[in-house]
Order: C-alpha cells, then structure tokens, then sequence
C-alpha cells in the first residue's frame, strides 16, 4: 500500500544506539567510505542563498521507519531522480541542481535523510542509526512509498555511498548512477586498517566523535563544527552567511547528532548496528561491482580524503564515464557545480 503525502509534524525524543562498544581508537580508511567536508574562502565565485531554487512547500511521507521530509520539483509522471546529501550539508545541496532538471521533465525527489530537517523516526523506540545499511533502506522505502519502481540516483557524500549501495544491491531500482567521488562503499572490517599518518589527520574529527566530550562538543557547537568542514572540504568555495545558515537550520534535528555520532562510530567498530542489516552489510563487505550506467565526477580543489579515480574505476562493469572538473570545485560539488551535476543526470540516462 502507497503511503500519502501528509503535513504532519512529528518530534520524537532521541534514542541513541551508541553504547556498548570499546572506545578504541582504530584508523579507518574512508577514502572507500569516504564523508564529509567543504567550504568558504577561495576563489570560486559565490553563490548567494538568493539566487538558488524555490522549493515552494516540502512535503512528508511516511517511508519505513520515518516520516520523511522532502522537496519534489518536475511533473509527476516525469523520469524520476533521487537526490542524496551528505554531512554537514542538507537538501540545498542540489538547491540549483533541481530544477534545472525539473525543467527538462525529470521528476525530482530530494529528501531530508534521517537526522536532518524536518525528517524524524516514526517511533521513539527506533535505534538512531547511522549506519550505511540503514540510510540505504531509507532510500529504498521512500522510492517504495512514493509509488517509484525505478530511479536515476545521485548523491554526494554520505549521498553518493547511499547511491552506490542502492546500485549495488538493488540494480533494479536503479536507472543510472552519478557519484561524487566514486565508489564509497566500505565496511567495518575495511576500517580496521590503518592508515599513514598525513592520511590519519584527514580524518580526525572521525576520532574526536569517538570520544563522549566529541558528542558533547558537537552538540554544543554543531554550526561552527560544521563551516569548519565546509571549509576543510571546498577550500576554493565562497559562500555567504545565508547559504550555509539555509543549511545549518537542518542541523537543529532532534535527532541530528545521534545519528551523525552513531555513523562514524559504527564505521570504526566502535559502536554496533541493528541485526536487521547484517546481511546487507556482509553484501557490502565484499565491495560488490556495480553494473547499472554510471557518471562518476570529482572536482579540482576537493579538499576531502578521496581516491583517484583509478583506484575504483574497476568496480563499475557497465556503461561508465568519469569527469575531472575544473575550476576551484571541491567537496560539495552538486552545490558548487551544480550545470555539471545536472548534466550528469541527463548524460547517465544515455548511457
């Protein structure tokens, strides 16, 4: 049965699923799960919260375990994409990206993932997992509960490994495929592996989040943690106070930072997932190939851990293109880029 579009606020309380697990700080190599960071400062021209798209009214849908949140832009019965954001970033992310392919008749979802915006659990019961597993399962009951059987699916960051698994695993459900930096499927057992020192720095906010003060420090502060990694990600990107303020507001969640604290730590083994995705994630952790058409695009000044195109080139089998973009385009590259974004939506549709 088909859930209805509803305006129904929800605000559960928060219940978090990162206890029981050893605090041992492990190196994880997250260029294969890679996350989140991007910007101001740099040399790339502004984009101003002014110029970008008009959501006109978000709507709800109860999908699994959440009453999403999300924009729909295009006609109804119009070729349908998904689009996925990451951390610290929110739907605005593909903010210019929408309508330029809503103009061209796509049929645009860009929802809110769990933990963001006005997105919240059905239950107060329900774990506040961030694992991949279950982001993925989130995107599949959306397409589910909208009535979708198939989709183009982009994503960036967090996005672009949800769009991968839903590739990988569901091929059926997925149209075509466009991924900011290539594949990011990983596993725990991947992230057991260390890394060499430079690298390590790369990620250490993964290891400050392991830590009770990190939870605490980014509950207090999670506006300024997150500009930091915007900057850290898309050195080159200018933005003004009003586009990252756009986005912040996602970020006063209740549930935001048990989620975000729960998926860095399940990615280093420090904190445990729900039986439900074992399988799934035992799928993953065999890197599964990925077979469906696929555009993989990376920008010149992407100030985040991320692996040259070369290293993962091999695990897309089907109709495959890569795209370097040049310019000062870093981490959040939909935003950044979003002509180049959009056309790799219509160009993975050809493929």
């Amino acid at each position: 049965m088909i859930a209805a579009p509803t305006d129904r606020p929800h605000d559960p309380q928060r219940r978090s699923l990162l206890g029981g697990a050893a605090l041992a700080l492990l190196a994880a190599p997250l260029g294969a799960v890679g996350s989140a960071f991007a910007a101001p400062a740099g040399a790339v021209g502004p984009r101003r919260a002014a110029t970008a798209a008009a959501w006109g009214p978000l709507k709800q849908i109860d999908a699994g375990v959440l009453r999403v949140s999300y924009a729909e832009l295009g006609p109804r019965h119009g070729r349908p994409v998904l689009l996925l954001h990451g951390w610290p970033y929110d739907i605005h992310t593909y903010a210019e990206v929408a309508p330029r392919l809503a103009a061209q008749g796509y049929r645009v979802i860009v929802p809110y993932l769990r933990g963001y915006g006005a997105t919240s659990f059905l239950s107060v019961d329900t774990p506040r997992n961030g694992q991949q597993a279950a982001l993925a399962a989130d995107a599949i009951a959306l397409l589910d509960a909208l009535g979708i059987e198939s989709a183009i699916v982009g994503g960036c960051d967090w996005g672009a490994r949800t769009a991968a698994i839903l590739a990988a695993l569901w091929p059926q459900r997925c149209q075509g495929l466009v991924s900011v930096s290539g594949y990011l499927i990983g596993s725990q057992q991947a992230n057991q592996a260390p890394l060499p020192p430079k690298a390590e720095l790369q990620w250490w906010y993964q290891f400050y989040f392991a830590t009770e003060r990190g939870e605490r420090g980014y509950a207090q502060h999670r506006r300024e943690f997150s500009r930091l990694i915007w900057g850290l990600a898309s050195p080159q990107w200018r933005f003004d106070d009003a586009t990252f303020e756009r986005s912040a507001a996602a970020f006063d969640n209740p549930d935001h930072v048990a989620v975000v604290i729960h998926n860095y730590r399940w990615r280093l083994g420090l904190a445990q997932g729900e039986a439900q995705f074992d399988e799934l994630e035992a799928r993953l952790a065999q890197a599964p190939a990925i077979a469906v058409p696929t555009i993989t695009l990376e920008g010149d000044a992407n100030g985040a851990p991320h692996p040259p195109a070369a290293a993962y080139a091999r695990k897309f089998t089907g109709p495959y293109a890569h795209r370097e973009l040049q310019g000062g385009i870093g981490h959040n590259l939909p935003q950044e880029a979003p002509e180049a974004f959009a056309q790799a939506i219509v160009d993975v549709g050809a493929l």
